[in-house]
């Protein structure tokens, strides 16, 4: 008998979150293709749910209510990790509004400063863009460091910085007399 009650709980558990999860998701975001998918998934859900609490108070009526308690927990406890899983996930840098503009803008100038630091020709027409005692080129290094602290980062403002970074390059190329025509390429 204890382990008939141990298989319904455990049913229990899992088709009150698995229905609960469904309900959540299918209410926010939208009916979709299906528009009884809300009456289907509590069906669903209840056609489980229904069994595993009246079985066992067929057998020992006092589980009824402890199941219907645990149920309610559960449902709650679904409810109330779902939306503790989803701040987390706003909090997650790579989440936030504008991120990918940022990245791409933030690999875009990486892009063009490597090309001072890799191709040997462009390294030897514009030294200052690897001196790093150059004032210009330690402003475009730090500001570099600080995109990349900002891309990791939750809680900074990534797009200013990359536009700090676009701009620290942009010094840092006029300062060493990079020509337009290099510029636009």
């Amino acid at each position: 008998m204890p382990a008939m009650m141990i298989l319904w709980v455990v049913a229990l558990v899992l088709a009150v979150a698995a229905t609960t999860h469904a309900l959540q998701k299918r209410l926010a975001h939208g009916a979709g293709p299906e528009p009884d998918g809300v009456f289907w998934d509590a069906f669903a859900g209840l056609v489980v749910i229904v069994p595993a609490i009246l079985v066992p108070t067929l057998a020992w009526p006092p589980a009824g209510l402890l199941l219907l308690l645990l149920a309610a927990a559960t449902a709650s406890g679904t409810i109330l990790g779902k939306r503790r899983l989803e701040r987390v996930h706003a909090a997650q840098p790579h989440r936030r509004p504008g991120f990918a503009d940022a990245a791409a803008r933030h690999q875009e100038v990486l892009a063009r400063w490597r090309r001072y630091e890799l191709d040997p020709g462009q390294a030897i027409l514009f030294p200052a863009m690897s001196d790093v005692g150059n004032p210009w080129t330690a402003a475009l290094l730090r500001a570099m460091r600080e995109a990349e602290h900002c891309r990791l980062t939750a809680g900074t403002d990534y797009a200013a910085a990359v536009g700090r970074l676009e701009q620290a390059l942009a010094d840092a190329e006029y300062a060493a007399g990079v020509p337009a025509e290099i510029l636009s390429t």
